[in-house]
């Protein structure tokens, strides 16, 4: 279960960053097209904000960042929505309120919740306090005199009332208070009474309904079949392994250069595993792919005989491979395991691999 709850002053219910998901295509069901059977449409953020389909833009701006999370994480852009709770859905001092949504076979749907909520409006209160005079408590009871302030300070209106009417009758009246008792005169406490205004507060509130549905939501979709074998095919950004190394063989003329590759993608916080087990490569690659480690570093004979010093990096999806220099592979992985740049661009960038061009060490 994860939370945020983002104040906003109730007459500048604006976000000053709502232009940055403004532009955003989103399928939304607004109670209005359920009660009236229509179906969920996509529609841009901002009109749906301009037109009031959306309470605000701090409501609108949450329900895109929430939007674009969910997509980066992997879930599909055709297969999520968001819903508008009907007004006997919401809680009672909820203004609007949407819910994220994925398609899946199963049920469920709900992923995370949008609410804008008013927690009480302006309005102009009464109140009735007692009003101590410091100086004269403060003469008679000296050291106990704070025990009376934190007394009178905490007595509600009606005991304010009976103390009132007994100031009005006799003069004065007592209170009790850690086990002592102190009587008050009408020159030690007087009653106040005053108008106050209370300033509504908004609270904008997106709550994720734990992590466990939207895990598994996205391992349906990400199950892939390949060869009669199956594998998890999770984004870089969130795949638990961006990358293994592979030794071709557990030739030792290949062991300096898993450790320096190792080394480098712990230095750049890419997280990654060995593989120098016995098995064939392409075992290996099958085993890499099953878990959803998204790339594959391989050190062959070219990495050791050839220089400059080079090692393949193989794509999990298409199975595509370049070579790339040994030095330039973890800050590359790095990118690629953080979405700032894609396999198309490297194919572009790099050669493809074809095959080894060299033998065991020359």
């Amino acid at each position: 279960m994860a939370e945020i709850e983002h104040f906003v002053d109730p007459g500048e219910k604006v976000h000053p960053k709502f232009s940055n998901v403004a532009d955003l295509d989103i399928l939304l069901y607004s109670s209005g097209a359920q009660t009236s059977g229509q179906s969920a449409h996509a529609m841009r953020l901002g009109d749906a904000v301009e037109q009031g389909i959306i309470d605000n833009s701090v409501l609108g701006y949450f329900i895109g960042r929430i939007y674009l999370y969910l997509l980066k994480v992997g879930l599909r852009k055709d297969k999520v929505r968001f819903r508008q709770h009907m007004e006997n859905e919401m809680a009672h001092y909820a203004c609007d309120c949407w819910d994220a949504e994925a398609k899946t076979s199963y049920p469920q749907r709900e992923r995370a919740r949008c609410a804008f909520s008013l927690t009480h409006p302006h309005k102009v209160v009464n109140v009735v306090k007692f009003e101590p005079n410091r100086g004269a408590i403060g003469a008679a009871y000296k050291k106990d005199a704070k025990l009376i302030f934190d007394y009178l300070d905490a007595c509600d209106e009606c005991f304010i009332g009976d103390g009132e009417k007994r100031l009005n009758e006799s003069g004065e009246f007592s209170v009790s208070t850690e086990g002592k008792t102190f009587k008050l005169s009408t020159d030690m406490v007087a009653v106040r009474r005053f108008q106050k205004t209370l300033h509504g507060r908004l609270k904008k509130k997106k709550k994720s309904l734990g992590g466990g549905v939207p895990l598994h939501r996205l391992l349906v979709w990400i199950q892939r079949d390949r060869f009669a074998l199956q594998y998890f095919s999770f984004p870089a950004t969130v795949s638990p392994y961006k990358c293994c190394i592979l030794p071709l063989s557990q030739n030792q003329d290949f062991t300096p250069f898993v450790q320096q590759l190792s080394e480098a993608l712990t230095r750049k916080g890419v997280s990654h595993k060995v593989d120098e087990s016995s098995g064939s490569i392409g075992r290996r690659y099958a085993r890499s792919d099953e878990i959803g480690v998204a790339f594959g570093v391989t050190v062959d004979f070219d990495t050791v005989n050839k220089t400059p010093r080079t090692a393949t990096l193989r794509d999990r999806d298409s199975m595509r491979q370049i070579r790339v220099e040994v030095d330039a592979l973890p800050g590359l992985i790095w990118s690629l395991a953080n979405g700032e740049s894609t396999w198309s661009q490297m194919e572009l960038q790099y050669p493809l691999f074809e095959g080894q061009e060299t033998g065991r060490k020359e």
